[in-house]
């Protein structure tokens, strides 16, 4: 299935019927080495799963789960996309926490210095919180090329607090649109799978939220080691067939599973 095939499903609510099947003959591929996938651990915490890639569309397989680390992270948890998400929850259960985003007032010049304070000073204090007391942080532009991402730090400083939060649970599927910026989490265990289908939009940027004093830097995407992928996608198609009744091939019996894929 692609991009198309896999949207049709989503809109008419058939996805339920259709995804779970798909996935657990990608993960069983996968796990027996007949499908070359390029795994990557994602900064965000999951295992990313590259199924298409074709001009502004994208499918992944998003696993999160204890036989993969999370790679390390420069930057904040909080991100927003240059593309329109809609994601499937294959199983498990997620939370999609939006965040409130507000860039401070344009300054003014200061009428008198704060004793024992030089200018610079107090300004350099003021950008560290907002009148909330608030802390802020830069927005980073995030560039992506040839498995490297570049952290761009932008002027661009910004307060960020609690926005609306969502819970997404087996068989669900959720919309996010470009530009929002939220984070992630898996709730209720450490696992969980989505399919995440992504469509560029004009203009777009991927931006993240860090600490003030983090420059510009780059990160090198790390890809998952074989026995890792492996390992992961024995686990995955395991609770996959779990949560959705005859999704597993008829040939492939619990016993057959590897040892380390048992919960």
């Amino acid at each position: 299935m692609r991009y198309d095939d896999i949207h049709r499903a989503l809109v008419a609510g058939t996805a339920a019927e259709v995804l779970p099947a798909w996935a657990h003959r990608l993960l069983d591929d996968v796990a027996a080495g007949r499908l070359a996938v390029a795994a990557v651990r994602h900064p965000l915490g999951f295992l990313c799963l590259p199924v298409e890639r074709s001009g502004d569309l994208g499918v992944c397989l998003h696993i999160w789960s204890p036989e993969v680390p999370a790679a390390p992270a420069t930057t904040s948890p909080v991100h927003c996309h240059s593309w329109d998400l809609i994601s499937f929850v294959l199983y498990g259960t997620v939370r999609n926490a939006r965040a409130d985003v507000t860039e401070p007032p344009e300054p003014t010049a200061p009428q008198h210095t704060v004793p024992g304070h030089t200018t610079s000073e107090h300004t350099t204090l003021e950008q560290r919180t907002d009148q909330h007391g608030t802390a802020q942080q830069r927005i980073f532009q995030v560039v992506s090329r040839d498995g490297i991402d570049e952290l761009q730090a932008t002027p661009r400083t910004v307060s960020c607090t609690p926005g609306d939060s969502s819970i997404h649970r087996t068989g669900d599927t959720y919309t996010l649109p470009a530009g929002v910026f939220h984070s992630t989490f898996v709730e209720g265990g450490p696992d969980a799978a989505t399919v995440a289908l992504g469509r560029r939009t004009p203009g777009g940027g991927d931006l993240s939220l860090g600490p003030l004093d983090v420059p510009t830097h780059r990160t090198h995407r790390e890809p998952c080691a074989p026995d890792e992928a492996t390992r992961a996608a024995r686990r995955a198609a395991r609770l996959l067939a779990r949560a959705h009744t005859g999704t597993a091939h008829p040939d492939t019996a619990p016993d057959d599973v590897h040892p380390s894929a048992r919960l």
